[in-house]
């Protein structure tokens, strides 16, 4: 460990991009745990300074020196660059916290939800721990819970994912895109007008489609056999987070006109008939969820509502009608914040109580 007394040294690399700054804005709360805090981003942003708690920190270039010194490293930049920095952080002498697909599927690596398995965090052999993606993150407290009393055998979803999966840049299109169709009341009566107008103002877009007045039943990229990478990433990680190698999963991922907070549709089945009153009681002491269910008064949760929030917010429950063993839900998560800002943190701060 080379950290001062003072406490550990903590890296953030990709501190300007779309989780980096929601990782900025949620160090504050537990910015005592550590000694220093550093910042590395792109180089179109090396030397700005970024307000960190009552700290003005630069920002850095990402080289190899930057992690001289370092403890912990949590690291959010394009998976296409993210192994050879992971492993020159890690040879650096950092434990990396990695929130690409990267590392998710490595028997050497664990993923890791403080929540659920925060023993994981000292099985390291790489030195490396991945973060689970946000889809994953959104509902897997809420199925952890379930599942210690029932136990998980089938899970079918379907996710309503963010624009901001995409970056900063999927916020920006999508502001756009709404900007062009606004006020235009003609649109949406006739096949393909809206994808004209938007790629009249401002050309084909990121997401592979209009994403204002639309949905887009594909989010990533093409596996194979008509699956996405959003889709295989569900059921891997799924599996891994809670130790269920054999679980059956099936799911759809669809982008929707939502700024920040993904939504998933759950019909899951367990191991013994699981009553509604129970589940929702189950879910109600669970630390990290909040239950807000009642279909009277028309009290569930949706994206706009609790964008910005830590928890897991749960609705919608009820017993598969025809399916005695099943529950139908619907939980919304902020993926920018414990979708991966705030469970990268936790995380580092338990590779830090093992230094």
């Amino acid at each position: 460990m080379t950290a001062s007394t003072l406490g550990p040294t903590l890296a953030i690399v990709g501190a300007t991009g779309a989780v980096g700054t929601v990782m900025r804005d949620v160090l504050p709360v537990n910015r005592h745990r550590w000694g220093q805090v550093r910042l590395a981003a792109g180089a179109e942003d090396v030397g700005s300074v970024c307000r960190v708690a009552d700290e003005e920190l630069t920002i850095e270039a990402l080289t190899p020196e930057f992690f001289d010194g370092v403890d912990v490293a949590v690291v959010d930049i394009p998976p296409e660059i993210s192994a050879g920095w992971a492993g020159v952080a890690v040879e650096r002498g950092a434990v990396v916290v990695d929130n690409s697909p990267t590392f998710r599927r490595d028997p050497l690596v664990p993923l890791v939800v403080p929540e659920i398995n925060p023993e994981e965090v000292s099985n390291r052999p790489k030195g490396i721990i991945a973060s689970p993606g946000a889809t994953v993150m959104t509902m897997i407290d809420v199925l952890a819970v379930l599942h210690a009393q029932w136990e998980l055998t089938e899970l079918v979803v379907t996710s309503f994912q963010a624009a901001s999966g995409m970056g900063r840049a999927g916020m920006s299109r999508l502001h756009d895109e709404i900007a062009v169709v606004g006020g235009k009341r003609h649109l949406g009566m006739r096949p393909g007008d809206v994808r004209r107008a938007i790629e009249h103002e401002l050309g084909p877009s990121l997401f592979g489609g209009p994403l204002a007045l639309n949905v887009l039943p594909f989010v990533g990229t093409h596996v194979g056999d008509g699956w996405s990478s959003e889709e295989s990433k569900i059921r891997h990680e799924t599996r891994k987070i809670l130790g269920l190698p054999d679980l059956r999963v099936s799911a759809t991922c669809v982008r929707v006109p939502v700024v920040s907070t993904h939504s998933v549709s759950v019909h899951a089945t367990f191991a013994r008939s699981i009553p509604v009153d129970r589940a929702r009681q189950a879910l109600v002491e669970a630390p990290a969820v909040v239950v807000m269910d009642d279909p009277d008064q028309g009290d569930f949760p949706t994206p706009v509502d609790i964008v910005g929030a830590d928890p897991r917010f749960v609705g919608r429950m009820r017993q598969a009608i025809d399916f005695p063993r099943t529950i139908d839900l619907f939980v919304c998560g902020d993926n920018l914040r414990k979708g991966a800002a705030l469970n990268m943190l936790q995380t580092a701060e338990l590779v830090a109580d093992t230094l």
